[in-house]
């Protein structure tokens, strides 16, 4: 199933964001994976998913 991610995207916006399980929930975030990942065992001991939220949302179609 598909998440939706448009509350992240609005919110942390090129940054990095260590998720939890649920793929939606953020742990912790920062400007590199490393502040995200050290907030996110400040707060919680799961093993968190990590991703850069991009600064723009720009649609790419190729074809052959």
């Amino acid at each position: 199933m598909a998440k939706d991610w448009t509350n992240l995207y609005k919110k942390y916006k090129g940054l990095w964001v260590a998720l939890a399980e649920d793929e939606v929930t953020v742990l912790g975030s920062g400007k590199t994976a490393r502040e995200a990942l050290k907030k996110a065992k400040e707060t919680s001991d799961a093993r968190p998913s990590l991703m850069r939220v991009p600064e723009n949302l720009n649609a790419y179609i190729g074809y052959v």
